[in-house]
């Protein structure tokens, strides 16, 4: 037992309904660093399922400036802990309803990050199969880079087989998986990265009906006809445009892929020195990197805290103050 981690407010409260998992994040500060990190709390018992896994095991094995960093899992009397990066920014979605739509330029800099963080993943043999504004995440600085989280969907390429259920939020669905046909998984994401980067640019989702954006039996029928249009208001450049026209295509197989992506025009346009590099040495890490428990350890306490524990309050959750953990 240990009282590392300080909780200082709640971050957000988040709901899976495909899992139905739910829980709360907070913003705490480790006291051993002074480091600001953001604490994911799921309570123990049946919402510690093969997802919770599958998102921990996976995010683990991630280590990219473009991806959150996994820290740890710690373990409450009630709660099982996952201590991850703290974006200051917060969610990208959140950015744009408060903001407004971005310029190309600034719209272009955070979809090359978003392409090199999932181009990564993929590089890794996992995909995310979730990617949405809502899992990408800013960090505090002024030009903010860009942060991926949230891999409760994410499948390993090797250890799982070609999928035939519809995962992921209705915006962001691909044609292929509204017919129920079996997909890939690495060119799904492809399709939520267009989605991405067309709400960056825009300030709306492409395929919901403009006057009746809630009916999603009509956003279904304009995905599978891969109907959008780009508003009178917005001035999109034609390479912009011509990328997207590459990214929503119905099959899968015409679709363009992250190799393709990496070598259009308007995607070269001002990329970054650090991701040029990257591209070309691959990410490093370094000791410090390396996360502080290895699968094993990781794994015996999610076995653990699939036991029911007592109940917030109990001792087990703490809202203020320190927090007692396991590990």
């Amino acid at each position: 037992m240990e009282e590392r981690y300080e909780p200082l407010e709640e971050l957000y409260y988040f709901l899976n309904q495909q899992v139905k998992e739910s829980g709360i994040a907070r913003l705490a500060k480790d006291k051993n660093t002074g480091e600001l990190v953001a604490l994911k709390y799921i309570e123990r018992g049946k919402k510690i399922d093969e997802s919770v896994q599958r998102d921990i095991i996976n995010h683990r094995s991630l280590r990219h400036p473009n991806i959150i960093r996994f820290k740890e899992v710690l373990l409450t009397p009630s709660h099982l802990v996952i201590v991850l990066e703290y974006a200051a920014g917060g969610e990208l979605l959140k950015r744009i309803r408060t903001t407004g739509r971005f310029s190309e330029d600034e719209a272009r800099c955070l979809f090359q990050q978003l392409i090199s963080g999932v181009s990564y993943c993929h590089s890794m043999e996992i995909c995310h199969t979730g990617l949405k504004l809502e899992n990408t995440l800013l960090d505090g600085n002024p030009s903010p880079q860009l942060k991926i989280f949230n891999f409760d969907y994410s499948k390993s390429t090797i250890l799982h087989s070609q999928p035939k259920a519809a995962v992921g939020s209705p915006s962001y669905i691909t044609p292929e998986v509204l017919l129920q046909k079996e997909y890939d998984r690495k060119i799904a994401d492809m399709w939520s990265c267009g989605v991405t980067l067309y709400v960056m640019l825009v300030g709306a989702y492409p395929f919901e009906e403009p006057e009746d954006h809630r009916n999603f039996r009509k956003t279904i029928g304009r995905i599978i006809g891969v109907q959008y249009s780009i508003p009178d208001d917005v001035h999109i450049s034609v390479e912009c445009r011509n990328l997207l026209s590459r990214i929503f295509v119905a099959d899968p197989a015409k679709r363009i892929t992250i190799p393709e992506i990496k070598q259009d025009p308007w995607f070269l346009k001002n990329l970054p020195e650090e991701i040029i590099e990257a591209e070309k040495k691959g990410y490093v890490e370094t000791k410090m990197d390396q996360p502080s428990q290895n699968v094993e350890e990781i794994m015996r306490i999610i076995q653990e805290a699939r036991v029911q524990g007592s109940k917030a309050g109990d001792g087990g959750e703490a809202g203020t103050g320190s927090m007692n953990v396991r590990r």
